[in-house]
């Protein structure tokens, strides 16, 4: 006769909770007068940084192009330097403060995930679009004809694209650059790397991107230069390509088991949110 204990009936693991998007209750109605002058600062130090990369890297005159001859290398030091500006933001002050979206496209994705009001989202692109091109004039007044040999930093499609072929690219790549933002933000044991793997994912994708498309992925980030070179034809690409792309990874997250949990890029308890969070922050 056996002495051992039965064994207790087979139970199914419980189902994932399917996601649900992070209701307004940690959201307001008010006007965030000081968070969008913070987003305005923001955005224009990261245009600023950037685009003066792209001109240290390949204007007229280059001491790096001397030194590192490689055009896929020396893309890949200016993705890098770009997108350590856009890191450098989210970890200051002014970032911690307004969540560092610096960025249309991701402003967007986190209102489709209900994390800010239509008020926010005007407010941010407004202060983004500002800050964008108070960064391109800086840039022009800076490195003035070294500048002026890259246009600034222009973005046009490239190697033989069509503009609606170029908006594409810009999409996907987009949806990779916010598909990668929500995952680190969507755990609290990896919400505070969502800076740096940002930069790393901005970093490949200029990298690799550049050549067909100039590799946006932000509205404002081509409106700078659009505004100082007084050239629009391709800028609808720059801002179709990235709002398709934000749609499309807000999409996904939608009928995945993942829920973000905050829509700062690094969120600090200490400040302020005007946003939605599950996360905790100064009231």
């Amino acid at each position: 006769m056996s002495l051992r204990a039965p064994e207790p009936p087979f139970q199914a693991p419980p189902r994932a909770r399917p996601a649900t998007p992070i209701a307004s209750q940690g959201a307001d109605d008010r006007w965030h007068l000081l968070d969008w002058s913070c987003e305005l600062l923001g955005t224009g130090l990261l245009i600023l940084g950037g685009l003066s990369a792209v001109v240290l890297d390949f204007g007229s005159g280059s001491v790096v192009a001397r030194h590192l001859p490689s055009h896929s290398l020396r893309l890949l030091l200016t993705g890098t330097l770009f997108a350590s500006c856009g890191a450098l933001v989210a970890l200051s002050p002014l970032g911690r403060r307004s969540g560092a979206h610096l960025n249309p496209a991701v402003t967007f994705a986190f209102w489709l995930r209900r994390h800010l009001t239509t008020k926010d989202l005007f407010g941010y692109i407004a202060s983004q679009s500002a800050g964008a091109i108070a960064g391109a004039y800086e840039v022009r007044a800076l490195w003035g004809v070294k500048g002026a040999s890259v246009r600034f930093g222009l973005t046009m499609p490239g190697h033989g694209l069509t503009a609606l072929e170029a908006a594409g690219v810009e999409a996907a790549m987009t949806a990779a650059l916010i598909a990668t933002i929500f995952g680190f933000v969507s755990s609290t044991r990896t919400v505070h790397w969502a800076p740096l793997a940002s930069a790393v994912v901005v970093a490949l994708l200029v990298w690799q991107g550049a050549p067909y498309t100039g590799t946006s992925l932000n509205p404002a980030r081509s409106l700078g230069p659009a505004v100082v070179t007084g050239r629009f034809n391709d800028y609808w690409v720059y801002v179709a390509g990235p709002l398709t792309g934000a749609a499309i990874a807000a999409l996904i997250w939608a009928v995945i088991p993942l829920e973000t949990l905050t829509a700062k890029l690094y969120h600090d308890r200490r400040y302020r949110s005007p946003f939605a969070s599950a996360l905790p922050s100064k009231q």
